[in-house]
């Protein structure tokens, strides 16, 4: 269940109304497609609570057929931890008193909404599938019995209407003439709770910008005199093809910044032949992702791996069934990072409540941690699937070289945007001591290697690719051009990155993709970094100050 802590989130307004039950009402149950698991149990057949005709602002949530009808007045009688925490969501009564310790968004909204109707809120966030991952089935409770209005989104504020007034303003997408166009509109629409999830990063935020500033130390090396008449910038990666040679990254909580989430973005990517990353915290369940994208378009599956090692397994299964062609573990969260801008939105904060663990319990994400996820994991997972397994987060070489001991089909190179460890270095930076060691050793074609991080421009790709990337990612940028645009910014953002692509290769001096090697950057300046100036730092600092002068005062 995602209810931010941080109030974060909101970039679109639903409107949800909920259902209103009365008694005599038809009661409907299908069975759902796919089967769903629960605390490393399979929920086998599944069955969704169906929309009264003409409802069109609820979720069918993939919940389990359970119990009695329950009345209006025995829930708002559970709406305390003594009596028991009784929500209801979309005419279905839940009991989550025991989930409270471990809800990522903290207890107290929950406590907020016990004995209430919670659909508003619910649907605004969440995916259909969201108990099924968190729940046993026992604690859908059974249907509501009778009127009862949703209760307000407190998440919401007066300036969500301004916002989406601004969103109207927006200019033609034929004024936007590069990807960091979307980030401005982002900030200028999105309330500030959704800008601080998206945007943020740890600590003091060194990383974030080092990502992308380290491009900028590199420099090309350009050819003169080739035929550049024909440019191929096409390629495969794990041998599936692709239109160009970047992908979409995984990214949590889309629908933060538009209702269709990572529904648009799949058929964003979808028309331009782009592979989607499908993040395991997205707004919408797995299953509704891909069936929103073109048949046959491929998609990647980015997993968190849950301590409950079944849930895992189960996910790769499912991932199997659907068709994913990739299995992309995330390896650099044990805990995460301490993202203050986020924090900073938190709801329902004690203004003296200091707690140690806050810098991971307000983010859904912590849900499908563990520390202990080593080596043994990865190859339990190669072993289970055919699918090609990737390691996502890897910051040294040394760990490369382990990744092809362990048989692991690719590694990206990320520090998770700058969200992890503040002074992680740049993926790009890494990139250039891995290459030089890979070819030493004559492995670089043992495994294939990505980056992401601080990409923004054809020319960021093109350094990546000259160092020996097989590709790169892009995760906030289509997040920033879905929150705008919706499918018509992502391809726009996809677009934007070919032309500039196109362009560059021809004024490099080269044609297709394998042309590019190290030869042709100037990478003299890349290790020779400047301190950025340390922003919270300086607000607080008073400069020393020379003597006055006797009429100075």
């Amino acid at each position: 269940m995602r209810f931010p802590r941080s109030g974060l989130r909101i970039g679109s307004r639903w409107g949800s109304r909920g259902l209103h039950w009365r008694a005599g009402a038809p009661r409907m149950w299908p069975k759902l497609p796919n089967a769903h698991f629960t605390a490393g149990a399979i929920i086998a057949g599944s069955l969704a609570f169906a929309a009264i005709a003409g409802e069109k602002d609820f979720i069918r949530l993939d919940t389990a057929q359970q119990g009695r009808e329950i009345t209006v007045d025995e829930l708002q009688k559970h709406n305390n931890e003594e009596d028991g925490v009784w929500v209801c969501i979309n005419g279905l009564v839940y009991d989550l008193t025991d989930f409270l310790p471990m809800h990522p968004g903290g207890a107290k909204i929950i406590l907020h909404y016990a004995g209430k109707n919670a659909s508003t809120i619910f649907n605004k966030f969440h995916a259909k599938d969201v108990f099924t991952k968190f729940l046993d089935p026992e604690k859908c409770l059974g249907p509501l019995v009778g009127d009862l209005e949703p209760a307000e989104d407190i998440t919401a504020s007066e300036e969500d209407e301004e916002r989406e007034q601004l969103r109207g303003q927006l200019p033609k997408l034929s004024k936007v003439f590069n990807i960091s166009d979307f980030e401005y509109l982002s900030k200028r629409i999105l309330t500030p709770h959704a800008w601080a999830y998206y945007s943020s990063a740890a600590d003091d935020e060194i990383t974030l910008r080092e990502n992308h500033y380290a491009f900028s130390r590199i420099f090309f090396n350009p050819k003169v005199l080739t035929d550049v008449s024909d440019v191929d910038i096409s390629t495969e990666f794990l041998g599936v093809k692709s239109s160009a040679p970047f992908y979409c990254s995984a990214a949590a909580q889309a629908r933060m910044g538009n209702e269709d989430g990572e529904l648009s973005i799949a058929r964003g990517c979808g028309n331009e032949g782009i592979i989607q990353m499908i993040s395991s915290t997205a707004s919408y369940s797995l299953g509704e992702i891909v069936e929103a994208a073109r048949k046959n378009q491929p998609q990647w599956f980015q997993l968190y791996v849950n301590e409950d090692r079944d849930i895992s397994y189960n996910t790769i299964k499912q991932c199997e069934k659907l068709g994913l062609k990739a299995i992309f573990v995330t390896v650099d969260t044990a805990m995460l990072g301490r993202r203050e801008k986020d924090l900073k939105f938190r709801l329902f904060d004690d203004e003296d409540e200091v707690s140690s663990t806050e810098s991971h319990a307000d983010d859904p994400l912590m849900n499908f941690k563990d520390v202990r996820l080593t080596w043994e994991d990865i190859d339990k997972f190669k072993s289970m699937t055919k699918l090609p397994i990737v390691i996502k987060g890897v910051q040294r070489v040394q760990d490369v070289l382990l990744a092809i001991d362990h048989g692991v089909d690719a590694v990206v190179l990320s520090n998770h945007g700058g969200r992890q460890l503040d002074f992680s270095r740049a993926p790009v930076e890494v990139l250039a001591d891995v290459m030089p060691v890979l070819k030493e050793k004559k492995l670089e074609e043992k495994i294939e290697v990505y980056i992401d991080g601080g990409i923004r421009r054809g020319t960021d790709v093109l350094k990546a690719l000259c160092l020996g990337a097989k590709g790169v990612g892009l995760g906030r940028p289509f997040l920033y051009a879905n929150s705008t645009y919706g499918e018509q910014g992502v391809t726009r953002a996809i677009q934007l990155l070919k032309r500039e692509l196109l362009l560059d290769m021809k004024l490099l001096g080269v044609s297709k993709l394998s042309d590019l090697t190290p030869e042709l950057l100037d990478l003299r300046s890349l290790h020779n970094r400047t301190a950025p100036p340390d922003m919270l730092y300086n607000a607080g600092y008073e400069p020393l100050a020379p003597p006055k002068f006797l009429n100075e005062t």
